[in-house]
């Protein structure tokens, strides 16, 4: 217990897996809460004199119970008996292995084949923060440093299993993010520039980071720092695999907020069993694949030309069926290419995975083959990058045995014929019985009993047994060793030379095999960055082929991408709800034109139920898919590509945060406002209804005049149901009026879905509320209700009053005959905002509020 409580002190916040024997025990706390995660028994022991809780499990069964610990978000340090206990006379040497917390793990129990297993840091500098992102199982590591938002958006994309933040920070930490994310806190001497540099610098064995064009991310260079000192303190000293860092570049990819991210459902959703966008378009058929697809959606691109490549390959792929049916059977056959390479690294390959990784190597053979006889510009380019490894994949053939067991002491795992001694060890241990059966027959003519028998067992080793019967024929020289009822057995000198032989021969196998398999590994070494390039590769092969297969069972076509601000889409429909149809439903696409000069904010009305967020929600999909590479389900699409998307749909309830739905919706409202840029796609759902009528309609239509008359005129579909706000069109030009068509028959609604030019005369509420089976008299309250409210408040007045308020704004300003007025008109008219600097426009805002002063002291 002395051993256990230094070794405890160590590692306070980990739960310790001790071995003791056969067994791995936890103690005290520890006791407790393994016993709740595992569902074993908690027992006491009274251990140094006090009553200690403890539980345990098989050490062979580590595998079965470690995953769990982790996954209930437990950092696990795993002590293990440092010396063979027959070698000491005194207690046994114990120390931790391994620390596996739920961002440092290469257990594939722990790990998801198609998602990465990401450990985070964040550090805050003065005015920026700093992320960093290492998946250990795989070799990726990530930088950036940017606001709150833009690294609240990563976290988001990245969904680290684990986040290391300093303690100095822990406040400010849950202020910004919450507390969605499994953090573990560090000390704050950690997060020291000069000290993240020398890690960094030290691991890559470099003077500076100039090569990874990250040396002027202070932020980024601190948060990967601490993320690979982690490693080290627990226990992963081994990082060969790791071998860049590479930035995340934000202004190359389209920016979402994580609103966005969460409204459009890309890969999680609210909802338990809602199908997300990942779920639809996912056909990859590799663990690596499955994983960048994840950061393509995460992360879609901005850059035409490598959309444009991405297309080609596609295109290519669509239009040959056979060569994506092989190239997607090839890939079938790998296993986890980037997984197993980094198993390598740190030296945790078994023999089985050994020959797997060479099975996997080998189908890139005919894959590249395949590829480089395509007449596709871009395919052949990834081709040319695969390498065949042919010396590594040779060598594993000669040394491995193709049958080779996952444990390097069960079994044959060195391969005959590769090392002489090896086989004569074999031979001498696995022949044993023909050198038995002859010895046997010798002794038997020798003696003349007939009925001689030669066995072992674990006592006296082997011994020849004679019968009763046959007693007075045993020759001298063989010594008596055990007398049962019916016979005697014996032993003699031949029979102990031999069993020494087989004995030793047996153990030396073990210890033999064991060296050579573990110089194989150290050889294999020399080969990871060849065998990682080849798992990148064949990740954005894999990701195509899947577009390729998308565009086939699904009817999409290649858009057509450029740099104008246009978005022209035809028949387009939404990839998730058109797959949940009903059978023998279709669904009802519909065309939808935005552009900066006639076009940029079109209104839809329409009904609940009607489809108006369908609608929003497929334009935000087609355009992501589109710049992710991917074809997009339309008969045509013209897209100018896109850096932003904004949406804010419907109400999204932060009361957990103390915010009610309102405050939330005008935050992320203003959130958007104040983010605009020429190539925005802003989609707007029901904004201001977490109010009252007329408070929604004002905001509504200010929003709507914001985003008209601001410089960057981003596009932007506003779904309402202020049908008030159709009477914009008239003031604002390139404001136009669309309604979700609904038809009516005497008291049913049938609702079309097609988006129609013109605005919708008014709501189907009540309608709405009869086919969800509301109770009769509710129905004919509210209809009733709704006819006196329309005679008293209609919409005519209040659009007329909102008209007025325009014109108002526009002339209460000069409507005074003042001579001062005047002047102050005459100069606001004759400045040239073009050429104005910001310091000009204070000073001239200075010099009339000045003059206005003047005139009020004079009046006064």
């Amino acid at each position: 217990m002395q051993q256990y409580n230094t070794i405890k002190t160590k590692y306070p916040d980990a739960l310790l897996l001790f071995r003791v024997g056969d067994f791995y025990e936890t103690f005290g706390e520890d006791a407790v809460k393994a016993a709740k995660i595992l569902g074993i028994i908690l027992t006491h022991r009274n251990n140094g004199g006090d009553k200690t809780e403890l539980a345990g499990f098989p050490h062979h069964s580590l595998n079965t119970y470690l995953p769990k610990l982790v996954k209930a978000g437990q950092r696990v340090a795993i002590c293990d008996q440092l010396e063979d206990p027959k070698q000491t006379k005194t207690i046994v040497k114990r120390g931790v292995t391994e620390l596996v917390t739920p961002g440092v793990a290469l257990n594939d129990d722990i790990l998801q084949a198609k998602t990465n297993n990401f450990l985070a840091s964040v550090h805050f500098g003065n005015k920026r923060l700093g992320v960093s992102f290492l998946d250990i199982s795989t070799g990726e590591f990530l930088t950036a440093q940017g606001s709150e938002e833009q690294i609240d958006k990563l976290l988001q994309n990245f969904a680290p299993n684990e986040l290391l933040v300093s303690k100095a920070y822990k406040k400010d930490f849950s202020e910004v993010f919450g507390d969605r994310f499994h953090t573990f806190f560090m000390e704050d001497w950690v997060f020291q520039e000069d000290f993240a540099l020398e890690t960094l610098t030290r691991h890559f064995k470099t003077k500076t980071l100039k090569g990874f064009g990250i040396d002027h991310l202070q932020q980024g260079i601190v948060a990967s720092g601490v993320v690979l000192h982690y490693l080290s303190e627990t226990r992963h000293s081994q990082l060969q695999h790791i071998g860049r860092l590479s930035r995340i570049a934000e202004e190359d990819h389209i920016w979402m907020d994580r609103f966005t991210i969460r409204n459009l459902e890309l890969y999680q959703s609210s909802n338990s069993n809602a199908i997300t966008l990942l779920d639809i378009i996912d056909k990859t058929r590799s663990p690596m694949g499955g994983r960048l697809l994840k950061r393509w959606l995460a992360l879609p691109l901005q850059h035409v030309e490598k959309i444009r490549q991405r297309h080609q390959v596609v295109s290519y792929l669509v239009g040959h069926e056979p060569v994506l049916e092989k190239l997607q059977h090839s890939m079938k056959q790998m296993g986890d290419l980037e997984r197993l390479i980094s198993k390598v690294a740190t030296g945790k390959i078994n023999p089985k995975e050994v020959i797997y990784l060479k099975n996997s190597l080998e189908a890139i053979v005919p894959l590249k083959q395949l590829v480089l006889q395509t007449d596709d510009g871009a395919l052949q380019a990834l081709g040319n990058q695969l390498e065949d490894c042919g010396a590594l994949r040779a060598k594993i053939k000669e040394m491995i045995n193709e049958e080779a067991p996952v444990n390097p002491l069960k079994g044959k795992t060195i391969a005959d014929g590769y090392s002489e001694e090896l086989d004569e060890l074999r031979e001498l241990a696995f022949s044993g019985k023909d050198y038995l059966d002859k010895m046997l027959q010798r002794e038997t003519e020798r003696t003349g009993i007939s009925s001689l028998k030669i066995a072992s067992n674990n006592v006296f080793g082997y011994y020849i047994e004679v019968r009763n019967t046959h007693k007075d024929k045993v020759p001298e020289e063989w010594i008596r060793k055990q007398t049962l009822v019916s016979a005697e057995r014996y032993i003699t000198e031949e029979l102990k030379e031999y069993e020494a032989k087989i004995l030793g021969a047996e153990e030396r196998i073990q210890i033999l095999e064991q060296q050579l398999f573990a110089q194989l590994i150290v050889w294999m070494q020399e080969y990871i960055a060849p065998v990682q390039q080849n798992a990148q590769q064949i990740a954005q092969l894999d990701c195509l082929c899947g577009f390729a297969q998308l565009a086939q069972e699904n009817q999409y076509v290649q858009p057509v991408m450029n740099d104008a601000t246009v978005i022209d889409i035809r028949q387009g429909r939404h990839p998730v709800i058109e797959k949940q149809l009903p059978p023998g439903e279709s669904y009802v696409a519909n065309d939808l034109l935005l552009d900066r000069e006639q076009q940029q904010i079109i209104m839809i009305t329409g009904p609940n139920m009607s489809g108006k967020s369908a609608l929003l929600r497929q334009t935000a999909l087609i355009v992501l898919l589109a710049q992710m590479g991917s074809f997009v389900p339309a008969t045509s699409a013209n897209i100018g590509y896109v850096d932003k998307i904004f949406t804010r749909v419907g109400a999204s309830d932060n009361i957990s945060m103390g915010e009610s739905t309102f405050m939330v919706e005008m935050n992320e409202t203003a959130a958007i406002l104040n983010n605009l840029s020429e190539r925005s796609l802003v989609l707007l759902d029901e904004i201001g209804r977490g109010t009252s009528t007329y408070d929604g309609i004002s905001i509504a239509w200010a929003i709507s005049e914001y985003l008209h008359e601001h410089p960057s005129r981003a596009k932007t579909l506003f779904a309402t149901h202020y049908h008030e706000l159709n009477e914009m069109s008239a003031t604002f030009e390139r404001i136009k009026n669309y309604n979700v068509s609904v038809k009516e028959l005497k008291d049913k609604v049938l609702f079309l879905r097609k988006l129609t030019p013109g605005g919708s005369a008014h709501s189907f509420g009540i309608h709405v509320a009869k086919m969800a089976g509301m109770p009769q008299q509710v129905i004919q309250k509210s209809q009733k209700i709704l006819k006196k409210l329309e005679k008293s408040h209609s919409s005519e007045e209040l659009t007329d009053k909102l008209q007025s308020v325009q014109n108002d704004l526009q002339l209460s300003f000069f409507n005074l005959d003042d001579p001062l007025l005047e002047q102050i008109k005459e100069e606001i008219l004759d400045l040239d905002i073009n050429t104005l600097t910001p310091v000009e426009a204070l000073m001239k805002l200075n010099e009339i509020k000045r003059l206005l002063g003047k005139k009020k002291k004079a009046s006064s």
